[in-house]
């Protein structure tokens, strides 16, 4: 009966999980009910490009600043490490009140470094992004006819030999009427005395609206600089600005100021506030993502009907003819043994390097299993992209609580190769919980030299290292070694056969046994190359991910893939008397690793034709070294265990002596 209640409270739970996703796409969020009037306060994010990937301050070129000081955002440990830099802005709106020709600032004029920095950052194609009330502003352009969508505004343009700044921007607001009865019921949480109506009261006279959209036209407008020497901010600008984001009227020149104004317009819109990040998220490319999918169950078919000869017409019918002879046969057979049964004696010797081979796959399994739990939580919208930093934050401390599988799983692997033997057991762990993170630590660390050397805010500050140190040697070390404690606890798994003291010798092979690893990595990459875009694109060009449900499908997959593609290559050398296995079986499905790096360098070739300078091209490809030395633990992981499953399964059914 109790195992029935708790069955009912998980399913409540899931229930109420997707009902939230239905009717509220974030859960824990809600919106802000802003009166005519109120003030609304635009916040700043990082100069991003796709020309150096390195995002630098707003702040660092020659902006408007508000008049209390440039003051830092709360910002998660996430942002921080993506380059996320929020900082108040001195535009500020009125709720529902249209205002235009508003005066913001006129510039100092522009010295030999400031009018160079602007000149750089316009050849570089930097983006200025601004943020209300958590909406990104977007910018609208139509070209041959389709509508194009982009997140924030170039700082400016270069026609022939001149430099334009965007020094007028016109915003628009789109607002939806305060509905409290509706939102009472979306909302579990949040400020209940705002979001909830009181008990007897009807709802509130005094409209509300909540901001579900955020538009930007920038323009560049010749302004009289004398004119506004009196002029107060956010004073009536005295002549009429016209702005046209088709032509250009503002060159920048050393020496002179540069005169900021801007406009806003609000407009009441349908949007439903769960709605407001669809212009965002709005799907493109669903059949392409599709298509993925089915590629890859063509290809898991296609290995699975491998498998099913293997394990049916193969090894079922050597076991079945096996049994069914006398002690007599049985031992006249054993003398005619052919193929795999022939290395019975030599199939679980340790492989060269154990402590190594156990690292790398306690690494696998807590790479593995942050990614699934990460995208798992990222499907169900607890990880939206509405949330910054989230998704970075969350892989962060998946990764560290998972300390205890991995130290689990490599010191149980380490005495099953040892037969027993708990030697040691404290030096695997502590490998473990170094091994990754020590390179990711240097590949990071040479990398945030060049940023810190660009002054870009991409750079990890002294502070974010030290917290990060703190977080590895306080929380994942200790965890890992918990694991490993209760790996040693935990009893080996014992092998079904016993292994001679003398090693066989391995027939030469007709091709070499490497060659055949390595190109059985094109088959797992073959499932992942397509969704393999759309993530390069997030990472690299700025768009917003967030078809997570696909991509856990095609993790589910890749996993499927691995572990069959291992499992045949580790059937075929066995076959060949080749028992050597262990290391192969790792890197059959690892090598997908190798595949992913040069489709990486074919990116950086074709798709990221702009990526410009050494600096930012060193930076790709040590994040994408990164990256790849993750995927090639976590897979190569997948089809060392998939495959140590089978050859004990193979094994533990024939007794050979």
């Amino acid at each position: 009966m109790g195992s029935f209640n708790q069955f009912r409270i998980w399913v409540l739970t899931i229930c109420l999980v997707f009902q939230s996703g239905y009717g509220f796409y974030l859960p824990g969020s809600y919106p802000h009910k802003h009166g005519v009037g109120d003030p609304l306060s635009v916040k700043v994010n990082s100069l991003t490009s796709i020309d150096t990937e390195m995002p630098f301050s707003y702040y660092s070129l020659p902006f408007c600043k508000p008049e209390g000081g440039v003051k830092d955002s709360a910002e998660n440990l996430g942002e921080l490490l993506m380059g996320d830099r929020i900082e108040n802005s001195p535009y500020l709106f009125k709720t529902y009140t249209n205002e235009t020709e508003i005066f913001l600032c006129k510039s100092d004029p522009l010295s030999a470094d400031d009018f160079k920095i602007l000149k750089k950052r316009i050849d570089e194609m930097y983006q200025v992004n601004l943020i209300l009330d958590n909406l990104p502003a977007i910018r609208y352009t139509k070209k041959e006819g389709f509508v194009l969508r982009w997140t924030g505004y170039p700082v400016g343009v270069k026609l022939q030999d001149d430099y334009y700044i965007f020094n007028h921007l016109k915003f628009n607001v789109l607002v939806h009427k305060y509905e409290e009865a509706n939102m009472a019921r979306v909302m579990g949480t949040g400020d209940a005395a705002e979001v909830i109506p009181s008990i007897g009261k009807g709802g509130s006279d005094v409209p509300g609206y909540m901001v579900v959209g955020f538009e930007v036209v920038p323009c560049s407008v010749v302004h009289n600089a004398d004119s506004v020497k009196n002029l107060k901010r956010y004073g009536k600008y005295p002549n009429q600005v016209k702005c046209d984001p088709n032509t250009v009227s503002m060159p920048i020149k050393e020496g002179q100021p540069i005169v900021f104004t801007y406009e806003v317009t609000f407009e009441e819109s349908d949007i439903k506030w769960p709605s407001r990040w669809d212009a965002y998220l709005k799907m493109e490319g669903s059949k392409v993502h599709w298509f993925s999918i089915l590629n890859s169950l063509m290809v898991i078919t296609f290995l699975a009907g491998i498998v099913l000869v293997i394990f049916l017409r193969t090894v079922r019918r050597d076991l079945t003819r096996y049994e069914e002879l006398d002690k007599e046969a049985q031992a006249q057979m054993n003398e005619e043994l052919s193929g795999w049964k022939l290395v019975v004696g030599d199939v679980f010797r340790a492989p060269t390097n154990p402590a190594l081979l156990c690292i790398m796959v306690g690494n696998g399994v807590q790479i593995l299993g942050m990614a699934a739990v990460t995208i798992l939580f990222a499907a169900l919208g607890f990880m939206s992209p509405a949330s910054r930093g989230t998704l970075i934050t969350g892989m962060l401390f998946f990764y560290m609580i998972l300390g205890i599988a991995a130290g689990y799983v490599a010191v149980r692997l380490w005495r099953t190769i040892g037969c027993g033997d708990y030697k040691g057991w404290v030096s695997v762990s502590w490998k473990v919980a170094c091994f990754f993170p020590g390179i990711a630590f240097l590949i990071l660390t040479t990398l945030n030299f060049l940023l810190w050397g660009s002054h870009s805010t991409g750079a990890i500050p002294f502070s974010l290292f030290v917290i990060l140190l703190l977080l590895w040697f306080c929380i994942s070390v200790p965890l890992t070694l918990v694991g490993g404690y209760f790996g040693a606890k935990a009893p080996h798994i014992e092998y079904p056969v016993r292994t001679n003291q003398i090693p066989r010798e391995i027939p030469a092979q007709r091709y070499p046994s490497w060659l055949l690893v390595l190109g059985a990595g094109t088959l797992p990459f073959g499932t992942l190359f397509i969704e393999l875009f759309f993530i390069m694109s997030s990472i690299w060009m700025g768009r917003v991910y967030y078809v997570f449900g696909f991509l856990f499908i095609v993790v589910i997959l890749l996993v499927v893939v691995c572990a069959e593609v291992s499992l045949v290559l580790t059937y075929m050398h066995l076959c060949v008397e080749d028992w050597k296995w262990w290391w192969k079986s790792f890197f059959a499905s690892g090598s997908v690793a190798i595949y992913i790096f040069l489709y990486s360098i074919n990116y950086l070739v074709f798709d990221l034709k702009s990526l410009s300078g050494p600096v930012s091209a060193t930076l790709y490809l040590g994040y994408s070294l990164f990256m790849v030395l993750a995927i090639m633990l976590a897979t190569g992981t997948v089809g060392f265990l998939s495959s140590f499953w089978f050859v004990h399964y193979l094994f533990s059914s024939v007794k050979l002596d």
